[in-house]
């Protein structure tokens, strides 16, 4: 058994040999359960690829269709938006 030690950022270090094992690279998320004996972490598994046909009109809009010029607007809006609060 190996041990880390939590960093004053609230960081841990997973040892190597556990990453490896387990082939978790970096940029792995995890998920973060509370349980009894402590804390559990499990890999997120990413969506599966899709096909655009198999997801084309999921997301149905009842309203009046939109003119390119109104969606390049909406976008320009929210770009300067997040510009304003640092998000980019």
């Amino acid at each position: 058994m190996e041990t880390t030690r939590l960093s004053s950022k609230g960081q841990l270090i997973l040892p190597k040999s556990v990453r490896d094992a387990r082939h978790w690279d970096a940029g792995t998320e995890f998920s973060v359960e509370a349980v009894s004996e402590g804390v559990l972490l499990r890999p997120v598994k990413p969506f599966p690829p899709t096909k655009f046909d198999e997801v084309y009109g999921m997301l149905k809009y009842k309203g009046k269709p939109k003119t390119l010029r109104q969606m390049a607007n909406a976008i320009k809006k929210v770009v300067k938006e997040r510009h304003a609060r640092g998000r980019y």
